[in-house]
């Protein structure tokens, strides 16, 4: 169970805080790559030689298996930075771009150029992994940053409020600690980006908070994923793949399945499918399963045990409001008006709907707002065209769940109420700089072409060029 913690930064210190921040960036002491480079290095030090730590952490406030909590929140930091590193100089290279006819003699290029103090805000559930990413895109971009690690994961935060400071420069990475009065007066100083990871409420209270500054935002926030299982699917194998994606975590994942459409025609085999892969997962009982996990606090397993009246469970529906439990749920005769079908489940909870063909899935899908994430199982490849042509989700996974957030070459990131702007790889960089454009001229050779008086000749000229 989690220890009781209350940890929190004094908050008349905040401004200071940020103020020797913004001294920092200002000092330009971010600005050398060598010294990103350094600061990377250090967090991945961090990381490794305090595995333990940090896993413990995590147990404590999820229930996180060490296998789950080592890969999904400390080897994808690790591989992220490593990819960083790798890739530090070509991304902060000046990028030659093509110069029109009418500006030559010259020539064109962006400089990457850091925004000077970012603010990341992460949440409970990957609290390693969404705070420390987009912490290190923006050291990798040059700026300086405070970091607001989750209360609601309060072992993993006082961790991280122990090990910051140790590891990285204490002038230029700062870290926040506390609930809703320390993060209020974090977002009343000035960024010059808010990164903030969580829910639409509090996504619109960060955007209102940045809009005082002018400062710009990237809001990563969550949603209702569909599933869209059509009749040519591989049944066994999208059965396995989505409770993998499903109970990770034990739901409690931005882009976990929050909902499956299938094909009436399949929806037995389906379930039955789903049945057998979550024993083998997790064995008859999974309340006594070393690899599934448990709700985060009794706050939130109270409102998962409320939302299951939406529905009728098939398989699972046991809770224990003592270690915080909830057994992966199949749930059927789903009411559409329900709240377990218009708020996001962040939890172990799969409604499932049975519908007459994909083009009723699709439709299903379109008159609701964009979600996070889409996934799609089907063995025809018109089925999948047609789905992709028509839905729009801030990203997609085919025949399987979660996995095109791992790739560093796919942007990450929401559509309308699921979020703005993305991360991951040299997006995880570009998210917290500026591409500054530069025409440079040389004075050897001054047309007067574009110079008065202006005659029909030259009309004429600028007809053809233009």
């Amino acid at each position: 169970m989690t220890m009781q913690l209350d940890p929190h930064t004094d908050i008349a210190s905040i401004s200071r805080t940020v103020a020797t921040l913004r001294a920092t960036f200002q000092s330009r002491a971010t600005r050398p790559l060598a010294w990103r480079k350094e600061q990377l290095q250090r967090m991945i030090a961090m990381l490794e030689e305090n595995e333990t730590d940090f896993l413990d952490a995590l147990a404590l406030d999820l229930g996180k298996p060490k296998a789950e909590g080592f890969i999904t929140d400390l080897a994808f930091v690790t591989s992220e930075i490593k990819l960083m590193l790798k890739n530090l100089k070509k991304w902060n290279k000046a990028e030659k771009v093509p110069t029109p006819v009418v500006a030559m003699p010259a020539k064109s290029f962006r400089i990457p150029e850091p925004l000077g103090v970012v603010c990341v805000i992460a949440p409970w559930n990957y609290p390693v992994q969404l705070l420390l990413v987009p912490a290190a895109g923006a050291i990798a971009g040059g700026n300086t940053v405070a970091l607001k690690p989750s209360e609601v994961s309060p072992n993993v935060s006082a961790v991280l409020a122990r090990l910051v400071p140790q590891y990285l420069d204490q002038t230029a990475v700062a870290l926040i600690e506390g609930g809703v009065p320390e993060t209020t007066e974090l977002l009343a100083q000035k960024f010059d980006h808010i990164f903030y990871t969580g829910n639409g409420k509090i996504g619109r209270v960060v955007m209102a908070a940045a809009a005082v500054n002018l400062t710009p935002v990237t809001l990563e926030l969550g949603g209702k994923s569909p599933v869209i299982i059509d009749k040519s699917a591989n049944i066994k194998v999208a059965a396995r793949r989505i409770a993998w994606g499903k109970w990770l975590n034990a739901g409690q994942t931005c882009v976990a399945p929050d909902y499956v459409l299938i094909d009436e025609t399949v929806q037995d085999a389906f379930v039955d499918a789903l049945r057998t892969s979550l024993i083998d997962f997790y064995g008859e009982n999974p309340h006594t399963s070393d690899s599934y996990g448990r709700i985060v606090s009794p706050r939130h397993f109270d409102r998962l045990v409320t939302l299951m009246s939406g529905g009728t469970p098939i398989i699972g529906g046991e809770s224990s409001a003592a270690d915080r439990y909830i057994a992966p749920t199949v749930l059927g005769n789903v009411s559409l008006q329900s709240p377990l079908m218009n708020e996001e489940i962040f939890g172990p909870l799969l409604p499932i709907i049975g519908i007459k063909n994909t083009a009723e899935a699709i439709q299903f899908i379109t008159e609701r707002d964009h979600p996070l994430a889409l996934y799609v199982f089907a063995e025809k490849s018109s089925v999948v065209d047609e789905v992709l042509d028509r839905t729009t989700a801030g990203g997609v996974t085919v025949n399987g769940t979660l996995l095109h957030l791992t790739s560093p070459h796919l942007p990450f990131g929401g559509v309308g109420e699921s979020g703005m702007g993305a991360y991951h790889g040299v997006s995880g960089v570009r998210v917290f700089q500026h591409m500054k454009p530069v025409l440079k001229r040389g004075t050897k050779i001054d047309p007067k072409l574009p110079y008065p008086p202006y005659t029909e000749r030259k009309l004429k000229i600028f007809r053809k060029v233009l």
